[in-house]
């Protein structure tokens, strides 16, 4: 009756610590779960939180192995310790058989210290060490009489078997023999723990590295390539002898230079052989660079800086195929991006009044701006520059060349169409262009009241 109950009440807790221990890996049926289950649950999520409370039930756990396997030896009934009254036959009825049983349930107890691999060594040690020196004060004194019938029982009282044979001496042994392996394996399983740790936490380290490194060459090639080519590049291999190039059917271009600024440099000890000139130059580039972050000029991408020359596009965004599905719709996007140019032509203009009011100057903003088709591509497999080329990018080109000082400068086309959105736009005459005879070319007033709410510092 004792063992059943013992084991009865050990099996509950076991149980109990099982399902505290698995219950938070049934994520996935949770709202399936019964509600005593719940709070199981949530114990389970708890303990997995609380790094003392999984020592804890460890601890638990091994002292229930560990008091379990002798505690029913205790039950068994006694035999006399008058051995020369007792006859070997009346000895069967006290079970003495079960010395070496609860032996072996001792020895499994030891060895039960070293399945958990993630208990530190040094708790380890001391539940092994206390645990040895109760077993052997229990076979070498408590059931020492036990151990000593049973000897009489196997050899009678002709012989004597020797000390080595005794119940009482070999668990002595073995319990010592089984301690020092527990420690040894639980030494080494530790120092595995923390090799693989060191290893697992250098991995993720390492992880960690390369992920960062691949964010930032991913930014690096976002200031260098479109948006949309960098998922081209990022991850791939690409040979130099291969070309990424596209074409658009409709794309607006924009040059806009200072050619003040050639005047104002000068290689002097006054400014640090033109280092100031330049460092100033930065500063205008960079504020320029700043529109682009704005939502409203989302759709335009710098392309290049040429000395003073700032050169943007409008329309490269544009998926292949896409001009050519809905062409009142592309057309009417077409137009929009034109005159999100003329915004941003408009926006480089009050940037550069800006700088110029803190930094005493009298820059002034020269614009040309074009649209048509063009071929962009990216040159170059260890530095790629991106760049656009077509007959519009010379025409804006020229129109920035031949345009005048604080004005924006367009062709008859652009001029149609920017006129469409509602502005107003100034007929200049015809004009010498290079490489295309005489055109017609048109001042945008910039001067309307459209674009008067526009913030421009």
């Amino acid at each position: 009756m004792p063992l059943g109950v013992s084991y009865a009440v050990t099996f509950f807790l076991f149980i109990l610590l099982l399902l505290i221990c698995l219950t938070g890996q049934l994520v996935r049926w949770r709202s399936k779960l019964p509600q005593w289950a719940q709070g199981v649950w949530k114990v389970s999520a708890l303990v997995s939180q609380k790094p003392a409370l999984r020592l804890s039930l460890v601890t638990l756990a091994l002292v229930l192995c560990l008091f379990m396997a002798p505690l029913n030896m205790f039950f068994l009934a006694e035999p006399p310790y008058s051995s020369l009254s007792v006859n070997v036959t009346q000895l069967e009825t006290y079970r003495l058989y079960t010395v070496p049983y609860y032996l072996y349930c001792c020895l499994l107890a030891l060895l039960s210290c070293v399945m958990f691999q993630r208990v530190n060594f040094e708790l380890k040690l001391i539940l092994l060490t206390f645990a040895l020196v109760a077993y052997e004060v229990v076979f070498l004194h408590g059931v020492a009489h036990r151990s000593d019938c049973y000897v009489l029982q196997l050899y009678g009282n002709q012989s004597s078997p020797g000390v080595l044979k005794e119940p009482k001496i070999l668990a002595g042994v073995w319990l010592f023999i089984f301690y020092f392996t527990a420690l040894i394996l639980a030494r080494q399983d530790e120092l595995r723990c923390r090799v693989q740790f060191q290893l697992q936490q250098r991995f993720l380290g390492e992880c960690e590295e390369i992920k960062t490194m691949e964010n930032l060459n991913h930014l690096l090639l976002q200031n260098v390539l479109p948006a949309h080519l960098t998922s081209e590049f990022i991850g791939k291999k690409h040979r130099n002898q291969d070309l990424y190039s596209q074409s658009y059917e409709c794309v607006s271009i924009m040059f806009a230079s200072i050619p003040d600024f050639k005047e104002f440099y000068s290689e002097s000890s006054e400014n640090r052989d033109g280092l100031e000139c330049l460092r100033l130059l930065n500063e205008i580039i960079a504020d320029f660079d700043e529109l682009l972050s704005k939502p409203k000029f989302s759709g335009v991408e710098k392309i290049k800086t040429i000395g003073s020359t700032y050169m943007a596009a409008a329309g490269l965004s544009v998926t292949a195929g896409q001009d050519n599905n809905q062409p009142a719709q592309d057309r009417e996007r077409q137009h929009t991006q034109i005159g999100n140019m003329v915004e941003f032509a408009i926006a480089l203009v009050g940037k550069l009044d800006g700088i110029n009011r803190h930094s005493f100057n009298s820059f002034r903003l020269r614009v040309g701006i074009n649209y048509g088709p063009v071929i962009a591509g990216v040159i170059g497999a260890r530095k790629p520059q991106y760049d656009i080329w077509g007959n519009t990018v010379n025409v804006s080109s020229r129109m920035e060349s031949t345009g005048e000082l604080g004005k924006i400068q367009v062709t008859e086309e652009t001029s149609n169409v920017l006129q469409k959105l509602g502005y107003s736009c100034e007929c200049r005459g015809m004009i010498k262009v290079k490489g295309k005879g005489e055109l017609r070319t048109f001042f945008v007033c910039t001067d309307m009241s459209k674009s008067q709410g526009i913030a421009l510092s």
